[in-house]
Formats: C-alpha cells, structure tokens, sequence
C-alpha cells in the first residue's frame, strides 16, 4: 500500500513541476514577444520623428508655480520637451540647464491666467520662453518647445 502512495506522491509531483515549468515557458515566450513589440515600437516612433522633420529633443522636469492673479490661488503646473536642432545641441542645453530653468522660473510666475488659458496666450508663452532662452545659447539650438502637460487650476 505504500508503494502505490509513494508512487502516486511521485506522479502527481511530476505532474505539478511539469505544469509549472510550462507555465513559465509560456510566460517566458510572453514576455519577449513584449519585449520585441516595444523595441520596435521605439524603433518606429524614431522613423516617425525623423520623416516628420523633428529634431531631438529635451525633456524638462514639470515646472509648478503661482499665477501672477490677484490673491495668488492659481498655479500652473507645466511640463516642457524643447526641440534641438540636432544631437550636439543636447549637450550645449544640458551645459546650460541651470539657466534656462531659471529663465523659465522667472517667465511664469509673472503671467496671470486670461494670459495663458487661450490656445494664442499658449503660443505667446512658448515663444517668449524659447526667445529667452535662445538669447543666451549659441546658434538659437531651440527650435520649438513642446508643452506636454499645461494645468492651471
């Protein structure tokens, strides 16, 4: 009688290990299947970006400040990518981050919400920023910024 539980012990732990090592398989399989998809993924948005004429780009932590309104109850919260003319800038904007985040530091929070809450107060704000901030790199590498977050509460 015990050899048949012991045998039965076996087989069912066989059989357990069995299905587990072909649920990780599977999942294994998954996985890099994702994997490739978001490499070809990059890979596209990359050809996208170069097709459509986009230069490189910088991304810019969120910036949050007051509004300049009366009684100072509004805040934007704002997140920028900047647009270079090409590879080489990056590091020319990198050099400079301090810089431009204090320009774009000391730009917003003179601006009050009718100025910005239109699509042409957005545009305003964008070329102000990008005029600024060209005024102090070589060759005015920022070709556009893009606002990627832009909340006013």
């Amino acid at each position: 009688m015990s050899k048949k539980v012991l045998i039965i012990v076996i087989v069912g732990s066989m059989v357990v290990l069995g299905g587990l090592g072909a649920g990780f398989f599977i999942m294994w399989q998954k996985i890099s299947a994702i994997g490739v998809q978001n490499v070809q993924a990059s890979a596209e948005k990359a050809e996208k970006k170069a097709e459509a004429g986009m230069g490189p780009t910088f991304h810019l932590d969120p910036f949050i400040v007051n509004l300049a309104d009366d009684g100072g109850n509004r805040f934007l919260r704002v997140t920028m990518e900047l647009e270079v003319k090409n590879a080489e800038m990056v590091k020319e904007v990198e050099d400079h981050l301090p810089k431009i985040k204090d320009s774009i530091l000391m730009i917003l929070p003179t601006k009050k919400y009718a100025e910005l809450h239109t699509v042409e107060g957005k545009i305003a704000l964008r070329q102000e920023i990008m005029k600024k901030i060209n005024g102090f790199l070589k060759d005015a590498p920022i070709t556009h910024i893009y606002f990627t977050e832009f909340v006013i509460q």
